[in-house]
């Protein structure tokens, strides 16, 4: 511990010394660096009481245990991994309903029986896309002579073929698209590429 300017004591806490006084005065901002002092204010804060102090980082009361907590890095949010078919069980032409990432998420996985960007299988044919329309939220429909993902609401078309790139009206962007693997026969959903509409992040 320290002396400082009068006051009871301080503590050093890396390169800046924090002081704790009884004093009716207290620091507004005591800086001090190894090359030398900063000026150094004081007002009338609190009277007969025990002070508190103020560093430029605009930490309060920490100490290393916090430094090291703060510097830990959080675990980023991962999508799940969910069964969709077997891929024994969607012959060219299939439509199969689902949930992705969560149940308040309808999607639909589609094999199209022609190679479409994202498609995975032996034609690189199979691929999924949310339901939800990126213009209003309403539950698409596919139309198979079209080939298309259609908007009933406002009519907006989107081609899953092309990576769920709109085609024609009022939505601004295209579908987003489920990553899908197939494990021992399995086929299922592991990411998302794309911000499902209404959602400021796909994983809730």
């Amino acid at each position: 511990m320290l002396t400082f300017d009068g006051f009871d004591t301080c503590r050093r806490f890396h390169n800046v010394l924090i002081v704790y006084c009884t004093d009716e005065y207290v620091l507004d901002m005591t800086i001090i660096k190894e090359a030398g002092m900063m000026d150094v204010k004081r007002r009338n804060f609190l009277k007969g009481g025990v002070a508190s102090l103020a560093v430029a980082s605009g930490l309060v009361g920490v100490d290393n245990q916090g430094v090291a907590e703060a510097a830990t890095p959080q675990p980023e949010n991962t999508y799940p991994t969910v069964d969709i078919a077997p891929l024994v069980s969607i012959p060219p032409g299939t439509e199969v309903a689902f949930d992705y990432p969560d149940e308040a998420s309808p999607s639909v996985l589609l094999r199209l029986g022609k190679p479409a960007e994202g498609g995975i299988g032996p034609d690189k044919d199979i691929v999924a896309f949310s339901l939800l329309c990126t213009h209003k939220g309403c539950p698409l429909n596919y139309v198979a002579d079209r080939k298309s993902l259609v908007c009933p609401c406002h009519w907006s078309s989107f081609d899953p073929s092309k990576g769920g790139r709109l085609v024609i009206g009022q939505a601004s962007q295209s579908l987003p698209q489920m990553q899908l693997d197939i494990q021992d026969g399995m086929v299922r959903a592991v990411g998302l590429d794309g911000l499902i509409y209404g959602r400021h992040t796909n994983i809730l």
